[in-house]
């Protein structure tokens, strides 16, 4: 019964269908018939043209987005806690060709203006420092938390005045439109370039970077065939993305893993480190009670010495997190 992470889970039926039927001779990279589609597609999506580009990796996919608004000279404003931080392994520096990343603070890994003018207002207005040129968010937030449009929109207002591009991290973004229950335009705001995740949402090697200045796009595919991700078949990218958006399977996929955490969470009392907002929770446990949740057949990861971190997926047997939440009440 696993709940470490929902990269684990399963690839969606429509997903596998969709590749078998892309299994045809079309033409190769993204000449073919499903990569030209996607801009008219996310444009639809999103109610305002953009261009798209599939990768096969969320790592791929932030740092590409990212080198279209900060050049190696420059820094890129995100939290402490982000991905691209945290868990990347230093491939913003590499894809980015030695930027920086400028680290703020904010409570459950969301930046606020506050704390991105705490990081960028001592910085000298001159050749010696490294300057900022973009804020990177992650929505949902590394611990599961989601920004409402209001403080998407005072973000985006003090990009505006500090003249700094907005990437949006959206590994989780339909978990995020799930919880919001708005369109995927206001969860998203006013960024320059989203990076929305499909993989842990039901497909199996698919992500797309989503540009709202369509322009932007025509650097970042060289970037991309340099960084190794321009795949020769790949269409079979783009019949994974195109599935997850027909009829809106991707937020129906997220609701589902939504559901499964709040239900989780209605089980952990005041062990809750974070709001559950999303699919993830964290919460306090010690490491006998988590010696105990592992022996009933749980699978988790380990967050510091005296908390646990759950994750559920769009694919979560309901009878396993029924047994999950019985056993965390339980402790």
């Amino acid at each position: 019964m696993q709940f470490l992470s929902d990269n684990a889970a399963a690839v969606h039926p429509r997903v596998w269908e969709a590749m078998k039927a892309a299994d045809t001779a079309d033409a190769p990279y993204d000449n073919d018939a499903l990569s030209r589609a996607l801009d008219e597609r996310f444009s639809a999506l999103f109610g305002r043209e953009c261009a798209a580009l599939w990768v096969a990796t969320g790592t791929a996919a932030n740092c590409l987005a990212l080198s279209a608004l900060v050049p190696p000279h420059g820094a890129a404003v995100c939290h402490r806690e982000a991905h691209i931080e945290m868990d990347e392994a230093g491939a913003p520096g590499f894809f980015l060709h030695g930027a920086k990343l400028l680290l703020a603070d904010g409570e459950s890994a969301k930046l606020t203006p506050q704390g991105i003018a705490a990081v960028i207002d001592p910085i000298r207005d001159d050749v010696h420092q490294v300057q900022p040129h973009a804020i990177s968010i992650t929505q949902a937030s590394e611990y599961g938390c989601v920004y409402r449009p209001e403080e998407l929109e005072a973000i985006a207002a003090l990009a505006g005045a500090r003249g700094l591009g907005l990437h949006v991290d959206g590994a989780r973004f339909g978990n995020a439109v799930a919880f919001l229950g708005c369109g995927a335009g206001e969860a998203v705001g006013a960024a320059d370039v989203l990076s929305f995740g499909f993989v842990k949402n039901g497909a199996m090697s698919a992500e797309a970077i989503v540009f709202f200045d369509p322009e932007m796009a025509a650097t970042v595919r060289y970037r991309r065939k340099r960084a190794g991700h321009l795949q020769s078949k790949g269409r079979f990218l783009a019949a994974q993305i195109h599935a997850m958006l027909e009829g809106d399977l991707w937020l129906a996929n997220a609701r589902a893993a939504n559901a499964a955490a709040a239900e989780l969470a209605g089980a952990c009392s005041q062990r809750l480190l974070h709001p559950v907002e999303a699919n993830e929770l964290f919460l306090a446990c010690t490491p006998v009670e988590r010696a105990a949740l592992r022996e009933q057949g749980f699978g988790f990861y380990d967050w510091g010495e005296d908390a646990a971190r759950l994750v559920t997926a769009w694919d979560a047997k309901a009878e396993h997190v029924t047994a999950l939440a019985r056993a965390i009440a339980a402790l």
